[in-house]
Parts: C-alpha cells; sequence; structure tokens
C-alpha cells in the first residue's frame, strides 16, 4: 500500500467515523437542544431572521457532505454501507416517536444524495458535493418533517439550516480538492 493509498484509507475512516457520529448527535439535539422546544415537537434553533428549525438541522447538512467525502475516500460500497448503517443508527438517541420518521428520512436523502454525487463526481468534487447535499437535504426535510410531525411547517428552515451547514464547509472541499490535486491523491 502506497503512502497516498494509506492517507486515503485513514481519511475515509475520520470521514467516516465523523459522518457517523453526526447521525445521532443530529436527533439528541432535536429532543434537547435549541432555543425552545415545541411541545410535542422538536426544539429549535433560529437559522435566519424569522426563521426556525429543529436543531439538528446543522448536523444532517454536515453528514450529507461528510457521505459524499467518504465515498471520494473509501469507494462506493463504503458509502453504500455507510448509509445503511447510518439509518440504523438515526432511530437511537431520539424518540421513540421519531425513529421510524429519522430512519426513512435519512436513508432516503442519503441515498438521493448517493445518486446525485455519483456520476457528478466525474466534475468535480465541489460541484458534486454541493449538488448532492442540496438535493439530499430538500428530500430529508419533506420526509422528516411530514413522517415526524404531519406537517412541514418548518420546511423552509429545515432547508436553510442545512444549506448553512453545506455553504459553510466550502472552503474545506475546495482546499480538500486543491491539497488532493497537489499531492496526487485520487478519489477512489
Amino acid at each position: 500500500m502506497t503512502k497516498i493509498d494509506k492517507m486515503r484509507r485513514i481519511e475515509g475512516i475520520l470521514f467516516l467515523a465523523a459522518f457517523a457520529a453526526c447521525i445521532p448527535l443530529a436527533n439528541f439535539m432535536i429532543g434537547n437542544v435549541g432555543t425552545f422546544c415545541v411541545p410535542n415537537g422538536p426544539c429549535v434553533i433560529p437559522v435566519a431572521p424569522g426563521l426556525t428549525a429543529p436543531s439538528g438541522v446543522l448536523l444532517v447538512g454536515l453528514a450529507l457532505v461528510l457521505r459524499d467525502l467518504v465515498q471520494r475516500r473509501l469507494g462506493l460500497g463504503w458509502a453504500f454501507a455507510a448509509i445503511i448503517a447510518g439509518a440504523g443508527l438515526s432511530t437511537t438517541f431520539t424518540a421513540p416517536s421519531l425513529a421510524l420518521a429519522s430512519a426513512v428520512a435519512f436513508l432516503t436523502s442519503e441515498i438521493v444524495d448517493l445518486v446525485v454525487y455519483t456520476p457528478l463526481q466525474k466534475r468535480g468534487l465541489i460541484v458534486a458535493a454541493i449538488s448532492s447535499s442540496v438535493a439530499g437535504l430538500i428530500v430529508d426535510s419533506i420526509a422528516f418533517l411530514w413522517l415526524a410531525f404531519g406537517t412541514l411547517d418548518f420546511l423552509a428552515g429545515q432547508v436553510v439550516g442545512k444549506l448553512i451547514m453545506v455553504i459553510a464547509v466550502i472552503p474545506a472541499l475546495y482546499w480538500l480538492r486543491n491539497r488532493d490535486m497537489k499531492i496526487g491523491l485520487t478519489p477512489a
């Protein structure tokens, strides 16, 4: 195994661990962390002036990008396995009433992310990661809110909150892409 291959594998495992950590932490936050908690609903945070969202949105947005990075470093098989494991993890640290909604929304959105990212990765990391994350976050927002609460009241906040995190990681994606090109590290 070359030094570059070893680096790709180590980074892939780190991205996988971060991805896995986002999932239960997002669910924990939805039920326990926020500026206020809606009775029989989520704890929410402000994501823009006059706009709130369930508090796990930031971590869900990050998870979408991290899944792309798992695929970039470890390959499609690892990314798909991470999605399946993540769907199971998404039922943890959440109220039983939210477990199914969380698992279905996670599984659906991450598969959409994978389906969009895979062909676009040939056009480059930035385009693929942003496009797939946006597609995934829209699907996740609609599925989770509808299944968990029977309403899309927080849809705008969900989308904005997740998009904030996707935008926040763009500089890191640029750095990673440029460093990869400089050292000759190609996607798995």
